[in-house]
């Protein structure tokens, strides 16, 4: 029982944490560390990735990923929303969909309401895709098929 006490204590006591900013202006680069980082023998360490600001740009939808297929009508009629290749962030590809729908008439224009949503999850860094029948009038939304 000792045992599992000292790992839970490990396991949430503080970490030891440090930030590195480094910054260049050509693409291809080696960092030295002067003096160098110090790591303690014997800890894991986990290395992530916050922030890239960069001046080049490389488009996260493309023709491989830019496709949306939905039936706002139990499958009898699909309609296909295709997204521009292009640099997006999440609420852009939001609005592009709902942009599309808007134009398709296939949402509720009265309350300003939308049966597909898409917003990020910043706990885990993920994408949360929602549908629900609330956007929609008479039918109801059955099946949609992503491809992003």
């Amino acid at each position: 029982m000792e045992d599992i006490f000292r790992k839970i204590e490990e396991n949430t006591a503080p970490k030891d944490s440090f930030q590195l900013t480094i910054s260049n202006n050509t693409t291809d680069f080696i960092t030295r560390f002067n003096p160098p980082l110090q790591l303690k023998k014997g800890k894991q360490y986990e290395m992530a990735l916050l922030n890239l600001k960069t001046y080049y740009s490389f488009p996260n939808i493309d023709s491989t990923n830019n496709s949306f297929k939905y039936s706002p009508e139990n499958g009898e009629n699909w309609f296909t929303i295709e997204i521009p290749e292009g640099s997006y962030e999440i609420r852009d590809i939001d609005a592009a969909i709902k942009q599309q729908i808007r134009t398709n008439n296939h949402y509720d224009n009265e309350n300003d309401k939308y049966f597909i949503s898409v917003s990020a999850n910043s706990s885990t860094l993920k994408t949360v895709l929602t549908l629900s029948n609330d956007g929609l009038r008479p039918t109801q939304l059955n099946e949609a098929h992503l491809g992003f």
